[in-house]
């Protein structure tokens, strides 16, 4: 299709118009963040309520307010259930950082630590006696894990707590209206709009939907795999069911950050590793464990779960995910990427419906 002067200016209208809706999205973003949530689960609780509300006890029909509320009850139980079940392990993991001797720590890995010690003075060309790497770890540990770093994250804990109060009552009761009266989402985001792009915006929020449910499902289900897999295999190697439970929880929380997630992971899992090592095993055994462990089961993911999720469930190209990755990593860091796939779902399909007439936009979203 040829671009005219019209084509043009109602390309830059279009594009200054999501400037300023992606501004207002930034500047309330904390308000923006309840109100996805909560569609989401909405979308999740929708079929739950949809049974409720046909269910006939003596010619009395349950109204769907009533369903509603179950629903969210039920909701509710399950993440509760969930964070039970999880919570005490990092409390406890915690607490034992806190009564941990770092030069007993850094005791039991004497023989490699000195070994890199030796191989550092050699290339360095350092006199022998010019530093000491097992004195530089236990500063090292004593600086990330001190009375006083404890005391911040227990801080930290109390304000995120509050925060979470306020986000949990925000959202129950925004996904409360959102299952009581069906299509409420969409009528609210089509108000945003003149109605003749109605329909526009009801399609386009079809195939968000559609798309970003078939992601969130994909990498909800690859964490809890992987989550198991990595507790099984710890146990496995004789690792105690606490810490292995913690490795794999880790393991399976950061991967929902792409490429950098199980990095991070990795090395707090080593980490765990050094500080309780498996009984029977020396630290440097233990760690070789873990890291050898957790290549394997990564390199089993990446190969085979992850195309299938990062790129069919999206319908973009691998390298076009990575790609959008990586500029999200580098604008917004680890945040970012958690974000970058969901956010540039939700761009191409809305290009798709309003400038389809842009070749590039064509190529980008020929899949959906």
């Amino acid at each position: 299709m040829t671009t005219t002067p019209q084509t043009f200016l109602k390309f830059i209208a279009g594009a200054a118009a999501a400037a300023a809706i992606l501004f207002l999205v930034w500047y309330f973003s904390a308000i923006v963040v309840y109100i996805l949530v909560s569609a989401v689960l909405a979308v999740v609780g929708t079929p739950l309520v949809r049974r409720l509300s046909a269910v006939h006890v003596r010619g009395w029909k349950v109204p769907r307010s009533l369903a509603a509320l179950v629903t969210l009850v039920v909701i509710w139980v399950v993440v509760s259930t969930l964070f039970s079940l999880f919570v005490p392990l990092v409390f406890n993991k915690v607490y034992q950082l806190s009564n941990l001797d770092f030069a007993t720590v850094v005791g039991s890995i004497e023989e490699p630590v000195n070994r890199a010690q030796e191989y550092l003075r050699r290339l360095f060309a350092m006199p022998e006696e010019s530093f000491s790497l097992s004195d530089s770890l236990v500063q090292s540990m004593r600086e990330w894990v001190n009375l006083e770093s404890l005391n911040t994250l227990f801080s930290s804990i109390v304000g995120i707590t509050l925060s979470s109060v306020i986000a949990i009552f925000s959202v129950s009761f925004i996904t409360f209206f959102f299952l009581k009266d069906d299509g409420l989402f969409y009528a609210m985001v089509t108000a945003m709009f003149p109605e003749r792009y109605h329909e526009n915006i009801t399609r386009a929020l079809d195939s968000v939907t559609r798309l970003l449910a078939r992601y969130f499902t994909g990498i909800l289900s690859e964490s809890l795999l992987l989550m198991i897999a990595v507790s099984l295999t710890m146990m496995a190697f004789g690792m105690k069911a606490a810490d292995a439970l913690f490795i794999g929880l880790v393991m399976g929380v950061m991967n929902v950050v792409p490429y950098a997630g199980p990095l991070i992971g990795g090395v707090i899992s080593v980490f765990v590793g050094i500080v309780t090592p498996i009984e029977g095993m020396t630290v440097g055994h233990t760690a070789f464990v873990i890291a050898g462990s957790l290549l394997i089961l990564k390199g089993l993911d990446d190969f085979v779960l992850q195309p299938t999720l990062y790129s069919e469930r999206v319908k973009a190209h691998p390298l076009e995910i990575f790609l959008v990755i990586l500029i999200a990593g580098s604008v917004a860091g680890i945040l970012g990427m958690l974000l970058a796939i969901p956010s540039y779902t939700v761009l191409r399909v809305f290009a798709k419906e309003f400038f389809s007439q842009f070749r590039l936009v064509r190529k980008l979203t020929e899949k959906i």
